[in-house]
């Protein structure tokens, strides 16, 4: 928390934290609500510049994400401040006011999935997954947290097994259908107008990159489904979101491979 102290002490603004994300990184709001500050230690340093970086190349694209403020480093870690994005995470909302924001949601990202993937230079491949729950798998630090409960009784081993007996298929959809992927669009990196239940902006880039589409449809879908009290609504909001992506025939075996690989890849 010191070096933290230190990595913010130059701006003569107050801040206060307000979580530690899953991946250990310190977050901070400034006391005028304009921006936050990320933290992380030495260990993570080239992960945070990464996001970063991803900031700086969407900047004037057009696409609702923070924007760089500064960024420090230390021998002890490293801090980016970003402006605020309006609105609360989606998260935050019930069932019926997720729904209702739902349409906006699909095209917020939708926005960043249009920009011209040739043109970025950050990887998020399958290839590249893969080769990341590999090493996670070898090290023996899957998070068992991030597993679905019918998985919690099998070895990590036989977990990632599974996903590369499909990887032929996935690596051949991802050829023909990689756009620029948030890489973790899950429901807390959403900002919505709790008024207008209007999707303000995406936050936590630091995994986008080139990827298959459903790299996102399926961690939107799966990590929507846990805040909706019926499968009514589930059901719905996947109708939407494919209407929307002008997607006729939605490939569930698809959806399905991507959520089994992801939990495969946070250790």
């Amino acid at each position: 928390m010191e070096f933290a102290k230190s990595l913010l002490a130059h701006t003569h603004i107050g801040w206060t934290r307000v979580k530690a994300g899953e991946s250990g990184d310190l977050v901070f709001r400034r006391e005028d609500g304009l921006a936050y500050a990320k933290i992380a230690p030495s260990a993570r340093s080239a992960d945070l510049a990464g996001e970063r970086d991803r900031l700086l190349w969407l900047e004037g694209k057009g696409i609702a994400v923070p924007e760089v403020i500064d960024w420090r480093e230390a021998e002890e870690g490293a801090c980016l401040v970003m402006t605020t994005i309006p609105g609360v995470p989606a998260v935050e909302l019930d069932g019926d006011a997720l729904l209702k924001a739902w349409p906006s949601m699909v095209r917020q990202l939708n926005s960043l999935h249009e920009l011209p993937a040739d043109q970025c230079t950050f990887d998020r491949s399958l290839s590249l997954m893969f080769a990341k729950a590999a090493d996670v798998v070898t090290r023996d630090a899957v998070n068992q947290d991030f597993l679905p409960p019918e998985d919690w009784d099998r070895s990590a081993r036989e977990l990632l097994d599974r996903v590369e007996r499909d990887l032929p298929m996935r690596l051949a959809q991802e050829a023909i259908d990689g756009v620029l992927c948030h890489g973790d669009a899950c429901m807390p990196n959403f900002m919505v107008d709790p008024h207008s239940l209007q999707c303000t902006g995406l936050i936590d880039l630091g995994r986008a990159g080139k990827a298959d589409r459903y790299v996102d449809l399926a961690l939107m879908i799966a990590n929507a489904e846990e805040i909706w009290a019926t499968s009514a609504q589930g059901e719905q909001a996947f109708s939407i979101l494919f209407e929307t992506l002008d997607i006729s025939k939605p490939d569930r075996e698809r959806l399905a491979f991507y959520l089994r690989l992801d939990p495969l890849t946070w250790g």
